[in-house]
């Protein structure tokens, strides 16, 4: 995994904790508003849940009446913290009910997936629950925000979410700004959808294969090195999902043999032809993939000769009537 995550709580290394963050503090309007930086974010983020918690009263509902968020990044769950999980509603019940919206003939999860999933795991029919009403934008940025602060979340599955999100804003600073990121921050996420596709099928299947900053690299190795890169990127990338070759590694690998095989093809297609005056070496032809060079030694050519060869080319590139 990339050190993303870290590098965007390390700049909110000074925002309070969550629990020194009163609900009066946060001013609602009609746009979801969040703290500075990624923890501000998260801490805003869960301030909302709470505000919406409390616009509702719990309920029994039907575990199979419900869905995900839309907008859920997470693809792979931890089998062994939701068994955990499980164990515990069978044994004392669900101590905090989900949270949902009503969606035509369905509820959608706004948070507390992993409880309702837990619920499925133990065989249980119902599950308490509050119903509020929640935009799609609170509910594209409580998903991404709660997500992007956990490690167990891949940079891919961010950045699919990322991606989904994006309708919902009206422009990419302000979703930075509502995910308590940069604007460089959020770019690298979305690099990963200029990946060829072959890399993203493979992602996937298994997301944690390459983290966002080599993702960066290897769309700029490939974009820099054209063609071959992305041929390079082709042969080097199997390597990759057979844990062969760690992915900090993958673009400077790229690069190499990007830049190998465009050498190798330039002199196997560059020819020279020399030619004498008399016995005396005069000068050469050189042609290859990029250029015709005509190149003769200074004093072998008399002043009639040299202004020939000025008419000569002259005339050859002359525009010609129609």
């Amino acid at each position: 995994m990339s050190n993303m995550r870290e590098q965007l709580l390390a700049k909110t290394a000074g925002i309070r904790a969550t629990s020194s963050i009163k609900e009066d503090e946060v001013k609602r309007s009609n746009r979801t508003q969040t703290a500075p930086g990624l923890a501000g974010a998260l801490a805003v983020a869960q301030l909302r849940v709470q505000e919406l918690e409390s616009t509702g009263a719990a309920s029994q509902l039907s575990v199979s009446d419900m869905v995900p968020n839309p907008w859920q990044p997470r693809r792979i769950f931890n089998e062994a913290k939701l068994s955990e999980l499980a164990e515990s509603i069978r044994e004392v019940g669900l101590m905090q009910p989900i949270v949902v919206r009503r969606s035509e003939d369905i509820y959608q999860i706004v948070a507390g997936e992993r409880r309702w999933r837990a619920h499925k795991m133990v065989g249980l029919d119902t599950i308490k629950a509050v119903v509020v009403e929640c935009s799609d934008e609170d509910m594209a940025v409580l998903a991404l925000v709660e997500n992007i602060s956990r490690d167990d979340l891949s940079d891919y599955e961010v950045a699919l979410s990322i991606r989904q999100t994006e309708k919902e804003f009206p422009d990419r600073k302000r979703m930075a700004e509502a995910l308590g990121m940069s604007r460089t921050g959020l770019y690298q996420f979305l690099s990963f959808e200029k990946l060829p596709d072959f890399v993203q099928k493979d992602l996937d299947l298994h997301p944690r294969l390459l983290g966002g900053n080599a993702a960066d690299s290897i769309v700029a190795a490939i974009r820099k090195h054209g063609e071959a890169g992305l041929d390079a990127a082709r042969e080097i990338w199997p390597l990759v999902v057979a844990g062969n070759m760690d992915q900090g590694k993958v673009a400077s690998a790229i690069k190499a043999l990007a830049t190998r095989r465009v050498t190798t093809n330039s002199a196997s297609e560059r020819s020279i032809d020399k030619f004498f005056a008399g016995k005396e070496h005069a000068g050469s032809i050189t042609k290859d993939v990029n250029s015709f060079t005509l190149k003769i030694k200074a004093g072998v050519l008399t002043e009639a000769q040299e202004t020939q060869i000025r008419e000569l080319m002259s005339q050859m590139f002359r525009p010609q009537p129609n």
